[in-house]
């Protein structure tokens, strides 16, 4: 999409230059140049959304045989940044998706545990990318609830900009697993877990800290860790997601306080709940240097957790969420570690019957 805007604009601007007597003055031009621009977006986000009713569909194709599969529509905190107070809809609650899987191997008379499971990526969704590991949880009769906290892709530019990195996204994720406990008499709420990858990592120890009493344990993969120390290794692509006038508003230089304020590595203190986190020395994304800031920070604070740097994990970024043997015999050991705490009906005796359950042969 950002292609075809380019060629827009340099076809634009050549007929200018070339035909100068027919041309439109600057002003102009660059009102059409804008119009282009915001065509483009909005083309983005009809692409974006088309995508999501496709894997939307996909969901029921990859787990469905094993699972419940439901989307369901709830509120959380209003908007961080909104219009005038004498608006319509003023400080009104935020609407959002989620995902619910449940195994349809359970019993409606028995109580199970349930998985928190926010998706990765600043600007993403829960996609079919997770099916193996939803199958995994699933095999282990874990309820899984995934949702689309304010930010995701898939759901229009109202959603897009809603985003609140670090902040009300944090509570839209713990919203999600308040409605299961509320709506769901088959989840335990004394054995409700949370993970996740990335950013998805980055919300799992951000709810643990803000919400020690809500989880039994968490597991962070390749977790953001450090917001200020990833603005000063990301491109400037990257950081303009977060200084945009819909979003933080200000770069680092500009505002230290309040990306200290978002990152995990700055709020340790706030530990109570049994963590696990993995991290490789070759993360092409979230570079080691901000987990390894994470680790010393629970340290300095006298927390218990437990850790672990592979080194140079094959497939870097996703070195345990990827297909292979290696990752599978890596995210048995995470589901060994939530076992301790969430005591699932049929956890896993070996990481063989791991892989079975989420591709059907081993």
């Amino acid at each position: 999409m950002k292609n075809l805007f380019t060629l827009f604009a340099a076809a634009f601007l050549s007929a200018a230059v070339l035909c100068p007597l027919q041309a439109q003055n600057y002003d102009q031009i660059m009102k059409e140049l804008s119009s282009l621009k915001n065509y483009n977006s909005d083309m983005q986000h009809t692409y974006d959304m088309l995508m999501k009713k496709i894997d939307d569909v996909l969901w029921y194709e990859k787990v469905g045989d094993i699972a419940y599969v439901d989307k369901v529509y709830i509120t959380g905190e209003p908007k961080a940044r909104q219009g005038s107070p004498t608006s319509r809809g003023y400080n009104n609650p935020y609407k959002f998706w989620n995902y619910v899987f449940i195994p349809k191997s359970v019993d409606p008379g028995k109580k199970y545990p349930l998985i928190v499971f926010p998706h990765s990526g600043v600007h993403a969704d829960m996609s079919t990318y997770y099916a193996h590991i939803i199958r995994e949880l699933i095999a282990q009769e874990y309820i899984v609830v995934a949702t689309e906290y304010r930010g995701s892709t898939g759901y229009g530019s109202g959603t897009y900009r809603a985003i609140d990195y670090g902040g009300l996204e944090n509570a839209d994720v713990k919203a999600g697993r308040d409605y299961m406990i509320e709506n769901y008499s088959i989840v335990d709420k004394d054995r409700v877990g949370i993970m996740g990858w990335s950013h998805g990592g980055m919300i799992t120890l951000m709810n643990l800290f803000e919400y020690p009493d809500a989880y039994k344990c968490g597991y962070a993969g390749v977790p953001v860790s450090d917001l200020i120390s990833r603005m000063g290794i990301a491109t400037d692509s990257y950081r303009d997601l977060f200084s945009a006038n819909y979003h933080l508003g200000a770069t680092v230089s500009e505002n230290v306080k309040e990306y200290k304020k978002r990152s995990p590595a700055w709020n340790t203190h706030k530990l109570k709940t049994p963590l696990l986190v993995y991290s490789t020395t070759n993360d092409d994304d979230v570079d080691v240097l901000e987990v390894e800031h994470l680790i010393k920070g629970l340290k300095a604070d006298g927390k218990k957790f437990e850790y672990k740097i592979f080194e140079n994990g094959a497939g870097g970024h996703a070195f345990d969420r990827v297909d292979t043997k290696e990752a599978t015999d890596i995210r048995f050991t995470v589901y060994k570690f939530l076992e301790k705490y969430l005591k699932p009906n049929k956890p896993f005796k070996s990481a063989s019957d791991l892989r079975k359950a989420a591709y059907r042969f081993n």
